[in-house]
């Protein structure tokens, strides 16, 4: 409704300045062409008693005001029309303008919204654990050294939870706002996976989880991007195939090249997801099944991703079989 509102009231500001620009310019040119409807029929009339002497004398050989009027009221209702064409069409390009104006502006109250409501949303629970647990051992007079440690470092835990939601959220709000700011490098994906790789080493070792790295030794993997967020990507994919996969299982991560693209692979032997949950998984705080909503995390994984995708041009693709592992495939625009 705010919008709208203010797409009316800029529609008519466009509007007004606009029918006062044509007004004026009627006025200037109802006021030549009268000037120049004068002059005319001061010419043909003395045209006419040069040419014709006879009528010297008569109504002929005269300026007629009839005629002079019937002329104005002519140029006049021409302007008026010409006015009401104006109008209407002024109408619609002040309003397409007046949307094309707010639409920025809208996106960014969009935003903000959005992010205050992720951020109300996910930030209650862990802070209602917090409390809650909190208040249990105030309430235990019989608390001993061991308990109360159980809970300081529960409460530890859950500040750790929070931590890493608000950083999640603050990062997915600065990659929506910058996103056409972005001043891209070149980078080679190669040195990039191994960094991501090992950033979750000590996940993947807790569930003696193995990577297989499959690329050439010879080739680079180049493209145009921003380092940080480029690690962050492969870090959120690798993190979610360690995840949801299986101890013992294995991790692969593979590179490769064509003419227009440089494509990084991450595979997994885990859960899968279902075909119906497969649209949905980019979508902020989307739990596939209930098994899920048992992992660590919020949710916001996928959704800064597929953010980092959109800003690199990339394309990502998510193919899964349930029981057997799920596929992550982004193809990145090659270095140009």
């Amino acid at each position: 409704m705010m919008f709208k509102n203010a797409t009316f009231k800029l529609t008519l500001s466009y509007l007004s300045v606009l029918m006062v620009i044509s007004l004026i310019f009627s006025a200037v040119v109802y006021r030549i062409g009268s000037n120049n409807l004068v002059y005319g029929l001061s010419r043909e009339t003395r045209e006419l008693s040069t040419s014709f002497p006879i009528f010297n004398g008569t109504r002929f050989g005269q300026l007629n005001p009839a005629d002079l009027a019937a002329g104005r009221t002519h140029l006049l209702d021409e302007l008026i029309l010409t006015n009401l064409i104006v109008l209407v069409s002024a109408g619609l390009i002040s309003y397409a303008l007046a949307r094309e104006t707010l639409k920025p502006i809208e996106a960014a109250h969009e935003q903000q919204k959005r992010f205050v409501a992720d951020a109300s949303h996910e930030l209650r629970t862990p802070l209602t654990a917090l409390r809650m647990e909190s208040e249990v051992a105030l309430m235990d007079n019989q608390l001993d050294t061991k308990a109360l440690k159980r809970v300081i470092s529960s409460n530890i835990e859950e500040a750790s939870k929070l931590e890493t939601l608000i950083n999640n959220l603050m990062r997915l709000s600065l990659l929506e706002a910058e996103s056409q700011q972005k001043q891209f490098v070149r980078q080679d994906l190669k040195p990039l996976a191994k960094e991501a790789i090992d950033q979750v080493k000590p996940q993947a070792d807790a569930k003696n989880i193995a990577f297989a790295i499959n690329s050439s030794a010879k080739e680079t993997y180049k493209i145009m991007g921003d380092h940080d967020s480029l690690v962050q990507l492969l870090v959120i994919f690798l993190d979610n195939a360690i995840k949801y996969s299986p101890k013992g299982t294995r991790v692969s991560l593979s590179l490769e090249r064509s003419q227009d693209w440089v494509s990084i692979k991450i595979s997994d032997q885990g859960h899968g997801i279902k075909a119906q949950h497969l649209e949905h998984v980019f979508d902020r705080f989307y739990r596939a099944d209930a098994s899920r909503s048992n992992e660590s995390g919020f949710g916001l994984g996928l959704s800064i991703a597929k953010l980092i995708t959109d800003i690199h041009q990339a394309v990502i693709t998510i193919t899964s079989t349930p029981g057997k592992g799920t596929t992550v495939k982004v193809d990145f625009p090659k270095e140009v």
